[in-house]
């Protein structure tokens, strides 16, 4: 269960900083264990490169908690943080951290991304400047939602919406930044009246021009089991010909569609993307990423744009 945000405040936060301070002063001890301990483990260097990461995040983690609170101070104490300039400052510093986690993540862990776009023509170019979007992707493998979010903000200047699950919150930057700007968590067990369509209408209804609304309309992270388990339930339910569809598509999750007709309904001017992507796949759990440090992987993406004109009227 997820604690009250002053407790999250209160114990959480510090209680990162602490960490990282006791992981500091206990820094020399650990390199020498893990230098120990590599040779033992398969792969190269595992047990140092893994410390070496979670050292950065939780770093970056502290920095990014002392920022929001240098804001919460310069805003007024919290009186003009929902303003426009204090928005863009918080969009700034979730760019940054992105920015220097992916740069960290990837030359620690081997990991090479590879982005096949639309071509750049002028129509191209006017709609990544002007166009809002909504954005629909793969949900498979570990940190996808961080890379997404990370080329939004960082290669294409967008300003992301996202929901997201409630019990992300415990990690201290993630809830403060977050909840700062236009998003949403739910919780896991959706409520009465789909509590996660109405976010998804209220963060698309004020999209701006540079807005990107990021949705996976498989409602979780993909595994083989997850996949199975909803194609039941849609044959439980007398679904014959969704079921089938689901059959044919073996590395996807039956998509749910109200979030994403609820998006399109709640902001017919903007485009839709769609966002492809394989790599990571075999990663689902902390002892599947343990056995594959380093990862060495190529993770590819590919995503097309549909003009908001060429897009069905929809209603949920």
């Amino acid at each position: 269960m997820l604690p009250p945000r002053v407790v999250r405040r209160l114990v959480l936060a510090p209680l990162v900083l602490v960490v990282t301070v006791g992981l500091l002063v206990l820094l020399p001890a650990l390199v020498v264990l893990a230098a120990a301990a590599s040779p033992l483990l398969p792969g190269r260097w595992r047990a140092l490169r893994l410390l070496w990461f979670g050292l950065v995040w939780l770093a970056m983690e502290s920095v990014a908690l002392f920022a929001c609170l240098a804001l919460w101070v310069a805003s007024g104490f919290g009186g003009r943080l929902s303003s426009e300039e204090y928005l863009d400052r918080h969009y700034a510093l979730m760019r940054w951290w992105l920015g220097v986690v992916f740069r960290v993540a990837t030359r620690t862990f081997r990991v090479r991304i590879e982005i096949e776009e639309p071509e750049l023509t002028a129509a191209e170019v006017r709609a990544r400047l002007t166009r809002p979007v909504i954005v629909l992707s793969r949900h498979a493998g570990p940190g996808d939602s961080f890379l997404l979010v990370h080329h939004l903000l960082s290669r294409y200047r967008r300003k992301p919406r996202i929901v997201m699950k409630a019990a992300l919150q415990f990690d201290p930057g993630l809830d403060v930044v977050i909840n700062r700007l236009p998003n949403a968590f739910v919780p896991a067990r959706r409520g009465p009246g789909n509590l996660v369509v109405k976010e998804i209408q209220r963060l698309a209804s004020g999209l701006g021009p540079t807005g990107a609304l990021v949705i996976f309309p498989e409602g979780g992270n993909f595994t083989p089991r997850r996949r199975l388990r909803a194609i039941r339930l849609l044959e439980e339910r007398r679904l014959a010909e969704e079921a089938a569809k689901a059959r044919a598509m073996e590395h996807l999750l039956p998509p749910k569609p109200g979030g994403a007709l609820a998006a399109i309904g709640a902001a017919p001017t903007a485009d839709v993307i769609f966002v492809a992507h394989t790599g990571l796949d075999q990663l689902m759990t902390i002892g599947d990423i343990w056995r594959a440090v380093p990862m060495e992987q190529v993770v590819k993406a590919r995503w097309w744009r549909v003009p908001a004109a060429e897009v069905l009227p929809t209603s949920v």
